[in-house]
């Protein structure tokens, strides 16, 4: 069975980060080992929520790790919680970066042109030294703006969005692909690029007229899983495009939906036959 090792928060209530991450990558048939970045009571589109930072657990686990001579065959960030853990997390994807395994970064800090309320105006130059060390990053159109400096803009055509992609690689990592891209209506996806080959692709499912949080999680675990999977790059972000909307439509149809969360529990074996 492969391994692996998701580096973010979790959030104790609101369905995101490693509360989605682990039961979903663990559905899929691949052991999901975590360092928590932080606790936070709820995730941060509530009101008044507590958080409790765990920047000096990072190293310390690190370190117990490679005393046990421990290994993975993938590292997955997402949110981490502060630019102070920056140099932790890059030191561990150092301990424990192999010429076999796999770092994929989802550079979780914005949307909607904007950064989330936790980071500031600095944040996304530490990210992108995260971005660095990566093998993949799944970054939104907001992420991708902010790491590059260029122009947010939602309204674009195929050639603004190759440019970049092309920017996004410069960052370091081979493989990238920028989320939430639309080139018509009712269509929304994912464009990739793979600096080695010069490859572009891209993935279009339904857009459902709906927005929740932690989507976006349950788009880069799906991924992470899909390729310890085996499964091609392209293969994996369309299997991630596709049970992303399957979630999406699983938490429309119950009438007590909650706003803060999909319910992905509900579209798992969705997840489970399509991987069969």
């Amino acid at each position: 069975m492969k391994r692996i090792v998701s580096i973010q928060d979790i959030s104790c209530l609101g369905k995101c980060s490693l509360t989605v991450a682990l039961p979903i990558i663990s559905a899929m048939g691949v052991e999901c080992s975590i360092i928590p970045t932080a606790v936070l009571s709820t995730h941060t589109m509530f009101q008044n929520f507590t958080c409790k930072d765990l920047t000096d657990q990072i190293g310390p686990i690190a370190a117990h790790w490679k005393a046990e001579k421990l290994g993975f065959d993938a590292i997955y960030t997402g949110y981490l919680a502060s630019k102070e853990q920056i140099g932790d997390v890059c030191a561990f994807f150092d301990q424990f970066k192999t010429d076999k395994n796999l770092i994929v970064v989802d550079p979780v800090m914005a949307d909607n042109g904007k950064l989330y309320p936790a980071f500031g105006v600095d944040f996304p130059a530490e990210m992108a030294k995260v971005c660095a060390k990566a093998d993949l990053i799944v970054p939104n159109l907001t992420e991708a703006s902010l790491l590059t400096g260029l122009p947010y803009k939602t309204e674009y055509d195929e050639d603004y969005i190759r440019q970049m992609l092309q920017a996004l690689a410069k960052l370091g990592p081979r493989y990238v692909a920028l989320t939430g891209v639309s080139f018509e209506e009712g269509k929304l996806g994912v464009m990739y690029y793979d600096q080695q080959t010069g490859q572009y692709g891209s993935y279009f499912a339904e857009h459902l007229p709906a927005s929740f949080h932690g989507t976006g999680d349950v788009f880069a675990s799906t991924c992470v899983g899909a390729l310890m999977r085996g499964k091609s790059l392209g293969d994996a972000l369309a299997l991630a495009a596709d049970y992303t909307v399957e979630c999406i439509r699983a938490t429309l149809s119950s009438a007590d939906h909650a706003w803060y969360g999909v319910d992905f529990e509900a579209a798992i074996p969705y997840l489970v036959d399509r991987l069969r």
